[in-house]
């Protein structure tokens, strides 16, 4: 039978697990932003912190070996004291690093495929939509951990481990609260990531975007709230809607006048959603044209 006669056929072999596809992106994604130099330097200098933390966790359940401090003084024993306060400061430095690592390594995640017109032959595969896009968080969620999840699992690993069991029962949900609040902040970094990577092609723009879209908007929020002398504009700022959730999941006493842990809830699932949105916008495979 001729060629020309054959008509179309949908493929019906063997496929590999739904799985395997998911991991396939994973998995050359990651060494290849591994290798790249400036992710490198950027997980390695972001390490410092944790382990100056590290060092002081020591100190803080090694108190007698401090000079002229043995027995210590309130002042002393407060400003020793590892609580929530600890881990909410830990938490925020560490967010800076896991921004400019997503202005780094997520410009580049979508816009290839939609430069060269990709889209098509990823979902012309057993790959859906919803696949595509988790695959490229995962991709991110993997690298942002490094800086954010892994190292916050050390630093409360350690002082689980020197303060025992007692600290540890009675302060389970400080480890809680941060690997739920990390979780949270990841996925709205990786959303915000993704977003400018699929509307800007250029990869040094959609990383200033990114840097932009926490700076700027923190900004913003300082201008509403003085200009109009009002305290709600500071949930136009993400860092702010998050850092009140960490404190409220930490346990961390916030200004009384300020906007609530409710109010940021509302704000930042508003955000997650809107990026959401603007993000399953882009990605269409096949525009239909009236």
């Amino acid at each position: 039978m001729a060629v020309f006669k054959h008509g179309y056929q949908r493929y019906d072999g063997p496929l590999t697990g739904p799985v395997t596809r998911f991991l396939a992106v994973p998995r050359y994604a990651w060494p290849k932003l591994l290798a790249e130099r400036f992710v490198l330097v950027l997980l390695l200098v972001s390490l410092f912190w944790p382990l100056l933390c590290a060092i002081f966790i020591y100190l803080s359940n090694h108190a007698s070996l401090l000079p002229n401090l043995n027995g210590g003084g309130e002042a002393i024993q407060k400003l020793l004291r590892i609580d929530g306060n600890f881990f909410a400061t830990f938490m925020n430095i560490q967010s800076t690093f896991a921004i400019l690592l997503a202005a780094i390594a997520g410009p580049g995640l979508i816009a290839p495929d939609l430069a060269n017109n990709a889209l098509p032959l990823y979902f012309s595969r057993p790959v859906s939509l919803g696949q595509y896009i988790g695959a490229r968080l995962l991709v991110l969620f993997g690298l942002l951990s490094l800086v954010t999840l892994l190292p916050g699992l050390f630093v409360f690993g350690l002082q689980a481990s020197l303060a025992g069991s007692a600290w540890l029962a009675a302060n389970w949900p400080l480890g809680q609260g941060m690997v739920t609040g990390f979780l949270l902040y990841i996925l709205l970094v990786s959303l915000v990531a993704l977003t400018c990577s699929a509307y800007v092609k250029w990869r040094v723009v959609a990383g200033a975007l990114v840097l932009g879209f926490f700076f700027v908007l923190a900004g913003a929020a300082q201008i509403v709230n003085q200009v109009f002398h009002v305290e709600w504009g500071s949930l136009l700022s993400p860092g702010y809607t998050v850092y009140t959730l960490w404190c409220a999941l930490l346990g961390v006493e916030t200004a009384a006048d300020a906007p609530g842990a409710g109010e940021c809830l509302a704000a930042v699932l508003v955000l997650l959603g809107a990026l959401l949105a603007v993000l399953l916008r882009r990605l269409r495979p096949v525009e239909v044209v009236a």
